[in-house]
């Protein structure tokens, strides 16, 4: 792609995702649901203006880099700490019933299989698409509404990070199944060593970025030098130890959480986030989705997909929240916050076809899921606390 139609086709997504962003906000929901439709109208289901080349597919990885950075920097350590037993026992129940639920939708449309044969480890595999959380979304929505450091936010946020650990444990087992040399207690080792690493670099980070901002505060070369370690941590948690890059991220943000500069870090990295790469994000899920493609046989398949992939985050999630002592809205806010599908589904997917588990027919529906979960998300997450605030003057 030369630089003339990366510059064309910036403009259509920036224009085009803001316009209906902007008309969103107008109907009262989230302006990123707008920006996800903006990316159908303009990709191949409809006007096919633009096509999610590697350069865009970049940009967005950016964006969601930016926007995971942001949520660790606004992430509070106390209430981080507070949640990390309630967070665990979360995630684990919003990995296994999906897992679950996938397994038995595939076994249910194309037959009962033995486990160990083809057709179960492909029924497995369907499952494990379902593991995947995606709280890009949940987060932008969390921050405009401001409530991303509320205990309710918090946790969901500590949830997904575990569900991401827990989740790359699990494809690397479901994958080992297709290929003997997959080694599970290697990943697992791999993935305990990189947060021991965060640890160590994470503590002797903050220390010289403390005695940077006594020196210099609020100089920019601190939000700079912020960017930089959340970049290096994307990348050496991807590229060394096989962890997500948005989890490496996020690691960069809690630790420069606590410094007294972190709300200015925010603001410089919301610039960029707001301005390019947010909605090149958010309009990117739309491009990656073309709807002509769809047939009746993969369109049942695909509607029982995305009903059970929301009800398995919301009930593995959000039932045991309520087990945990969180009230009915609180409980049904995390299920919600949870069952947003996004990168980390793709990936999975995208592994399963290049290890013949799976064929492409199924990726549609992957994508389905990541366009409904990404667009009713926000508007339900706004509309419980719309509710709650309802309520709230209500008992005044």
């Amino acid at each position: 792609m030369d630089t003339i139609q990366i510059l064309r086709d910036l403009v259509i997504i920036i224009v085009s995702a803001k316009f209906f962003g902007l008309i969103a906000r107008k109907l009262h929901a989230p302006q990123v649901a707008g920006e996800i439709i903006a990316g159908l109208l303009i990709g191949p289901t409809l006007f096919n203006l633009v096509e999610a080349g590697d350069f865009l597919s970049g940009m967005a990885e950016i964006g969601v880099i930016l926007l995971m950075f942001s949520a660790g920097l606004e992430t509070d350590i106390d209430k981080l700490k507070k949640s990390g037993v309630k967070a665990t026992i979360l995630a684990c129940t919003g990995v296994v019933v999906p897992l679950a639920f996938g397994t038995i939708l595939y076994m249910a449309f194309y037959g009962f299989a033995a486990p160990g044969s083809t057709e179960f480890t492909k029924a497995l595999f369907i499952g494990t698409i379902l593991t995947a959380t995606s709280v890009s979304i949940t987060v932008q929505v969390l921050k405009e509404l401001g409530k991303i450091s509320t205990d309710v936010g918090t946790t969901i946020m500590s949830a997904a990070i575990i569900d991401d650990v827990i989740g790359i444990v699990v494809l690397t087992a479901v994958l080992g199944l297709k290929d003997p040399n997959a080694n599970l207690a290697a990943v697992c080792l791999k993935t305990v060593a990189f947060f021991a690493l965060s640890v160590v670099v994470g503590i002797v980070i903050f220390k010289i970025m403390k005695k940077m901002e006594q020196r210099w505060p609020h100089n920019r070369r601190i939000p700079i030098l912020g960017l930089a370690l959340a970049f290096a941590m994307a990348y050496v948690a991807d590229k060394y130890f096989g962890v997500a890059d948005i989890t490496g991220a996020y690691v960069a943000g809690i630790i420069l959480s606590s410094l007294q500069t972190s709300d200015y870090i925010d603001r410089k990295m919301d610039i960029n986030s707001y301005m390019i790469f947010g909605p090149v994000f958010f309009a990117s899920v739309g491009l990656q989705t073309n709807l002509r493609t769809v047939d009746m046989t993969i369109l049942a398949f695909s509607a029982a997909f995305v009903i059970v992939g929301l009800l398995g985050k919301v009930v593995g999630c959000g039932v045991v929240a309520k087990c945990l002592k969180y009230n009915n809205s609180d409980a049904l806010k995390i299920g919600v916050g949870m069952m947003t599908r996004g990168e980390v589904a793709l990936i999975v997917a995208q592994r399963g076809l290049k290890a013949d588990i799976v064929d492409s027919r199924y990726f549609t529906a992957v994508i389905l899921l990541i366009i409904l979960s990404s667009i009713l998300t926000p508007i339900i997450l706004k509309a419980i606390y719309a509710s709650d605030d309802r309520s709230a003057i209500k008992n005044k």
